[in-house]
């Protein structure tokens, strides 16, 4: 209660710091209840079950289920071959599971082993071209069923879109010849760079990962099926896909479309005042002009704050630079920013 109320002084929500312990909020706000000088009043059971395994038992169940026959075999597996081919009944499917639980022994039982996959590592960025993240969106086509694919480079520290082209297939090929066009024209050696992506067959194609070696460049892949380890370039095809310009009607041609990518690109980097990174745009980010503009906006709020102090609550708006940005933060670090 000591630490939680610590915690809670700091300025941490209280949900937060229960979750980090271990408990509820209203297991905290028992124990609050019951005065700081109260005992833990938790008892337990007072004697066994009575239908507890005996040693001699529990020693059979470990002794049948790790036999060659079915060592291989599930609970569910063991228990009705038991009865159906040797008349017999050792303990439940769930008594099975919970001894097997407590000897440390439950884990997959045969010689294949379930798909598994990590989480992608942490990535950081304090300035811009250290961490791109890239995909591929469709477009509709002229033919129903039919799409156009649009190819996003963006910059995670600026959100500015640094590549874009739309094509009519995908192809690891289009996707190096992209990103080597967008480095040429940004007079960038990308040595060092992360280039974060999901995994389809065009980021992880023999061309691209062929490219991305020779440049120097680490590439950096979500998980399969999960989109939110690739949040950035996600978001930015919803905001794509909800402009109120967005067609409503199939894009006619490759051409038709490339010219309103470009128009989209162009707004998203020039004007658009991205809420993630206190309302500048892309291009002042990425150019080094963003602490101007924030620092003329905070002087524009004090200014206001001081010639009517009675309608501000508290302080101004923090118009302070992000300084760093995080792709994939680790979750000790998301369990910290959200006590905090």
């Amino acid at each position: 209660m000591r630490l939680v109320d610590e915690a809670v002084n700091a300025g941490a929500r209280r949900e937060a710091a229960a979750e980090i312990l271990g408990l509820t909020v209203r297991t905290l706000q028992r124990w609050a209840d019951q005065g700081p000088d109260s005992d833990d009043q938790r008892r337990g059971p007072h004697s066994e079950p009575g239908n507890k395994l005996s040693a001699a038992e529990r020693r059979r169940v470990l002794k049948v289920v790790n036999s060659p026959k079915y060592r291989d075999l599930a609970p569910a597996q063991i228990v009705p071959r038991l009865a159906d081919e040797e008349g017999i009944y050792l303990a439940s499917e769930s008594t099975l599971y919970r001894v097997l639980r407590e000897e440390k022994q439950l884990t997959h039982r045969e010689r294949s082993r379930p798909a598994t996959s990590t989480r992608p590592a942490e990535q950081v960025a304090t300035g811009p071209n250290q961490v791109w993240s890239w995909d591929i969106t469709y477009l509709p086509g002229p033919v129903r069923g039919t799409f156009f694919y649009l190819y996003l480079i963006l910059d995670v520290w600026s959100r500015k879109i640094v590549g874009g082209a739309v094509h009519e297939e995908e192809s690891s090929d289009l996707a190096a010849q992209l990103f080597l066009s967008t480095c040429l024209r940004l007079g960038l050696d990308p040595e060092g760079l992360v280039l974060h992506s999901d995994n389809g067959s065009p980021m992880k194609g023999a061309t691209m990962l062929a490219t991305l070696q020779r440049l120097g460049v680490m590439p950096s892949f979500s998980r399969p099926h999960v989109s939110d380890d690739n949040p950035y370039s996600e978001a930015l095809f919803r905001t794509l896909k909800f402009r109120p310009q967005y067609p409503s009607r199939p894009f006619a041609s490759r051409q038709e479309a490339q010219a309103w990518v470009a128009a989209f690109i162009d707004w998203y980097n020039t004007e658009h005042r991205h809420s993630a990174i206190r309302y500048v745009t892309p291009d002042e980010r990425h150019d080094g002009r963003e602490k101007a503009v924030l620092e003329r906006r905070r002087r524009i709020y004090e200014a206001a704050r001081q010639e009517h102090p009675e309608r501000w609550s508290g302080e101004t708006r923090n118009w302070t630079p992000i300084a760093t940005v995080c792709l994939n933060p680790d979750r000790k670090e998301q369990q910290a920013e959200r006590a905090a």
